[in-house]
């Protein structure tokens, strides 16, 4: 009708607009012929303006009503919402209302209006900014819930309901990623004795101390991440509802931007702070981008899934964060390996007991760590091609018609090399820093104690089958070396009983006179003897071999010895008159000799 009035308003947007407008209004329009065009003008005018002072009050509605009643999900029933995950019994589903429903039913119906009369692009520009803050808002609230219920217990949080509620369905804890007090917990377990502040220092920053607060903040952050995709699921349904079709995939887009980068910005913030501990060689720091990027890899399907339609620059955020957690990763991992072998020789840092090194705690406690992240340590070191470096081929006929277990198989071999780099650095290091020890038997001791510190570390946890991969005799390796320290101690003690050795003392001719030069040959190696065993037994006394199990095995191994060859000599010459003053000479009886060795390696004694 209206190209019938005015050809030439045709090309205008009110060719589209006017004949939907007039549906409701046709009874209220007279009919218009060419002689009266510029009479009705002012009657289209007036419903013109009417249309659009309709369309503006129903947009004010919606923004009214969409503020006042869209509500931001409370940390606990998205923590409820993510634990749902990992049930394996079949729970009732946890309820999610974005806006109440009477609400959302006017919404929909002034949005169809809104749609059908060709006023939606304001609408969709309100829906999304309201909807993209209480998605924000929700976020960012539950990473402030870790932070206040971490802070009022003391502990890092874990993300399970506090109290039974009538209205929130209560859940198991979340499965909590591994952490970094994970590695310092079992390693513990592994050691049979604790190191009581004897432990030699180290240029490497210690793995303990801020552990409890990178906890929450990893925690906080990998929950944030699942948050986000179950919240931006929830979104995505509220918006089909509301959306036009043609519109949801753009909507949901500009919807979501604000959210993810902030995902984004706090995981590139992450990346950043792991570069700058990397020069300060603070590698606990770094540990957390272990569990992160786990989890980012875990959840992208999810990820993708909800981002389909997206511009592909959302699409590619996630990808460039975890390509860059990647490499950091790696880096951190030659860095460390690289860090092992160069910690200096410093006499002031070294453990003056020969005790296990913080060296070799920090390298195990590293180590440990990879245990738990296997699959994310050997894909870092193949994303930055790192098997030409430790030149590792893979063999043919290990070849999966799977392309995921042949990368799987090789990232684990690269794993298992670069675990045997490192103790193979920190081999050298303590070989090197052994040389600091001017006494040949304490540095046997500091070796026995490392050697045997990393293989029960080793034996004790899944790292002797992770090295064992590609070093099959590295148990076999360490014993002979731990041996082979045991062996370089025992030597200390020939200074001692050389003095009382039978192929060393002369034949005395039963019932014959001694010589004055025969007597004094006795006296000297009785007091040879008193001497040695005194000096030594208070110098290894203050030395430590916190293994239980290996300070009993050296400590009778020694007496045995000892005994035997003092119980003999004192056999031959205690009735043999070559002293007016016997007890001068004979100051210890065998059994008195045996207490006495007893005592060493224990300052307590």
């Amino acid at each position: 009708m209206l190209k019938k009035l005015c050809p030439a308003w045709t090309t205008s947007s009110a060719t589209t607009m006017w004949p939907l407008t007039l549906r409701r209004s046709s009874k209220r329009v007279p009919q218009v012929g060419w002689k009266n065009t510029w009479e009705a003008w002012p009657r289209f005018r007036r419903l013109w303006s009417t249309s659009r002072t309709i369309a503006q009050t129903a947009q004010s509605s919606t923004k009214c009503l969409m503020t006042r009643h869209s509500k931001v999900v409370s940390p606990v029933l998205i923590l409820d919402l993510i634990s749902g995950e990992d049930e394996l019994e079949v729970q009732e589903e946890v309820p999610l209302e974005h806006l109440p429903e009477g609400v959302l039913l006017d919404v929909i119906r002034i949005s169809r209006w809104l749609v059908e009369y060709g006023h939606n692009q304001d609408f969709m520009n309100v829906y999304y900014q309201i909807r993209s803050s209480q998605l924000d808002r929700s976020i960012r609230g539950l990473k402030e819930h870790f932070r206040k219920s971490s802070s009022s217990s003391g502990v890092p949080y874990s993300p399970a309901v506090p109290n039974k509620r009538k209205d929130t369905p209560t859940k198991k804890p979340v499965k909590r990623p591994g952490t970094i007090r994970k590695a310092q917990n079992l390693l513990k377990q592994y050691s049979q004795h604790g190191l009581d502040g004897k432990k030699g220092g180290s240029n490497l920053i210690p793995l303990e101390g801020r552990d409890d607060m990178l906890d929450v903040e990893t925690d906080a952050y990998i929950h944030c991440v699942s948050a986000f995709v179950k919240l931006a699921q929830s979104e995505y349904q509220l918006l089909t509802e509301v959306i036009p079709e043609h519109h949801q995939k753009k909507t949901f887009d500009s919807l979501i931007q604000d959210a993810l980068d902030g995902l984004m910005l706090e995981g590139e913030n992450i990346v950043s702070a792991a570069r700058k501990a990397i020069v300060r060689h603070d590698f606990s720091a770094v540990l957390t981008v272990f569990p992160i990027l786990r989890h980012l890899k875990q959840t992208k399907p999810e990820f993708d899934q909800v981002l389909q339609g997206t511009a592909a620059s959302t699409k590619n955020k996630l990808p460039g964060l975890i390509t860059s957690m990647e490499t950091v990763g790696a880096k951190a991992l030659e860095d460390f390996a690289d860090n092992i072998k160069n910690d200096p020789d410093k006499e002031y840092n070294m453990p003056k007991d020969g005790t296990v090194h913080e060296l070799t705690s920090n390298a195990i406690l590293f180590l440990q760590q990879l245990l738990d992240f296997q699959e994310t340590a050997g894909a870092m070191l193949a994303s930055q091609v790192l098997g030409d470096t430790y030149n590792i081929p893979l063999d043919p006929r290990e070849t999966s018609s799977s392309a995921t277990s042949y990368s799987s198989e090789f990232s684990k071999r690269l794993l298992s090399t670069y675990i045997c780099k490192v103790l193979g650095n920190l081999q050298l290091n303590l070989l090197s820093k052994s040389k600091v020890y001017e006494d040949p038997a304490l540095s046997a001791i500091f070796l026995h104690n490392n050697y045997n510190y990393i293989l029960k570390a080793l034996e004790k946890s899944e790292l002797i089958q992770l090295v064992a991969v590609t070093q099959k005799t590295a148990e076999c390796s360490y014993r002979e070396h731990i041996e082979q320290q045991i062996k370089t101690y025992q030597r200390s003690w020939l200074k001692v009983t050389d003095y009382i050795a039978e192929k060393n003392l002369p034949v005395f001719q039963p019932g014959v006179k001694l010589r004055d030069k025969e007597r004094q040959m006795i006296k000297e190696r009785f007091k040879g003897f008193n001497d040695g065993l005194e000096e030594l037994c208070k110098i290894q006394k203050a030395w430590a071999i916190p293994d239980t199990e290996q300070r009993d095995k050296i400590r009778q191994a020694q007496k045995h010895m000892v005994k035997e060859t003092y119980g003999a000599f004192l056999h031959r010459y205690s009735s043999v008159p070559f002293t007016k003053n016997p007890e001068k000479y004979i100051k210890y009886r065998v059994e008195q000799v045996g207490d006495m060795i007893d005592r060493l390696f224990d300052t307590s004694a």
